[in-house]
């Protein structure tokens, strides 16, 4: 069989990897959107590398839109098989596709704006909020740790990945002349010590491993200090300083993460009498359904759901669905919480509450979660005086903090304890994807350091006979 990097190659986004048996199926191991800045994404998005009518099938790590987000183009260019994935990912991708769709409908008009003036031909969304819902009727739910059979050479079965609710390991099974070889794609990997979700499962001996390396070359910080840390940028914006606290968030895991914290602190009597607001109609729905699959949750969020039944809702917190409620917040006077996606900055409302406070000195800007290069996240986190923010440039005024141990993805330490389940021996090569090429440099030397070995680093389009 041949493997061939489609996306994610020394890139943090637009995973992408196509399987080809030596029958001539084609199997795509996820379908996710390029979400950074860069001048190809364009290009990127709305071309495959494939005929994506040559796909028999598509078996989906998690929901998270670097992973799933080209799903409807997909189909759209002519897909018409299953799309694989576990029941909790099939629901969130019902909100997060149709989310992603109203964006590009969105953009487009800006962006055809700006054509028509240069005196360009406008150009048409990348797909619909009609494309979004016809891609949900390719969706085939398979739980964890059940062996599905696809065709007669192969096989998969889901291990719990740890990531975000419903994220999987996808451990495949291909039969070739009478031979069996095991190939494993992490998606993306999960924590041990994750403040909502179960942590990962051990996954079956593999031949090949396709590896995730976002944080290759970092250790997370102490997660247990987290609440404490929050609580101090909360005290010190709100209390001392009278301001807003902006937490730009990703809508599913960080958002909720971020809620349960603050729960913890008003259980406690800790947390200042300040409004909450969580303005995101995506985060309020991803909420929902992290509430219907609760049987995911960690030990210690399940014994705290025993003397509070709901984690995600408390006094003071408001769940902003409304546009003209949103806008709103623009006025409001009083010291406040404000958390907002898109994680990266690079779209949704947060963009429009930093275009707001940017340059206020008494607010603060709260970084939780990666923030790829060339983003406007990025840029703020290293300290740009001046930023660009819907055309317009801001003098950067105001106070910018970090916390790093919010992240859902596992740091190399974590990411080589995930592995050591594995016989290093019958690993005959680990595959780097779904990280910064210098980072990708850093975790081979790390992952030789621990025994690991034939590891590669792929181009994009690269392609690998595997036997």
């Amino acid at each position: 069989m041949i493997l061939s990097i489609k996306g994610a190659a020394k890139n943090v986004t637009g995973s992408k990897h196509l399987i080809t048996t030596n029958k001539g199926k084609k199997i795509l191991l996820d379908c996710g959107l390029y979400q950074n800045s860069a001048k190809d994404n364009e290009e990127l998005n709305r071309h495959f590398g494939f005929n994506p009518a040559d796909i028999d099938a598509v078996i989906l790590s998690h929901a998270h839109i670097d992973h799933s987000g080209n799903l409807p183009l997909l189909v759209k260019q002519g897909f018409t098989g299953k799309i694989y994935a576990t029941p909790a990912t099939r629901d969130l991708c019902e909100i997060m596709l149709l989310d992603s769709a109203h964006i590009h409908e969105s953009d487009i008009v800006f962006i055809n704006k700006r054509r028509l003036k240069a005196g360009k031909s406008p150009l048409k969304p990348l797909y619909t909020v009609k494309d979004a819902g016809k891609c949900m009727k390719h969706f085939y739910p398979v739980p964890y740790n059940n062996e599905f059979i696809i065709n007669e050479e192969v096989s998969f079965n889901f291990t719990d990945a740890g990531h975000i609710l419903g994220s999987a390991v996808i451990n495949l099974s291909i039969q070739e002349e009478n031979k069996t070889t095991k190939l494993c794609y992490t998606g993306d990997i999960g924590r041990p010590n994750d403040l909502i979700i179960k942590a990962p499962e051990q996954f079956p001996q593999a031949d090949y491993i396709i590896c995730e390396s976002t944080y290759g070359n970092r250790l997370h910080d102490d997660a247990a200090l987290a609440g404490e840390k929050l609580l101090q940028i909360v005290r010190d914006t709100c209390i001392t300083r009278k301001g807003k606290l902006l937490i730009p968030a990703f809508s599913l895991g960080r958002t909720q993460e971020i809620v349960y914290t603050l729960d913890c602190l008003k259980t406690q009597g800790l947390l200042p009498p300040v409004k909450v607001f969580v303005d995101s109609p995506l985060s309020m729905n991803a909420t929902e359904i992290m509430r219907k699959y609760s049987d995911s949750f960690n030990d210690t969020i399940k014994h705290y759901m025993e003397k509070d039944d709901d984690p995600f809702g408390f006094n003071n917190l408001v769940y902003v669905q409304d546009a003209e409620e949103s806008k709103a917040l623009n006025d409001y006077k009083e010291p406040c919480i404000i958390i907002s996606a898109s994680g990266m900055m690079e779209a949704g409302r947060i963009k429009h509450h930093l275009h707001n406070n940017i340059g206020k000195e008494n607010c603060t800007l709260l970084i939780v979660g990666f923030v790829p290069p060339n983003s406007l996240g990025h840029r703020l986190l290293r300290g740009d005086k001046q930023v660009k923010i819907f055309g317009e440039v801001h003098d950067v005024k105001i106070n910018i903090a970090a916390i790093n141990s919010y992240s859902a993805h596992a740091d190399y330490n974590e990411m080589i304890q995930f592995l050591s389940c594995q016989q290093k021996q019958k690993i005959k090569k680990i595959f780097l994807v779904h990280g910064n090429e210098d980072v990708m440099y850093d975790f081979k030397i790390k992952l030789m350091e621990a025994g690991f070995n034939n590891i590669e680093i792929p181009d994009l389009d690269s392609f690998y006979e595997l036997h």
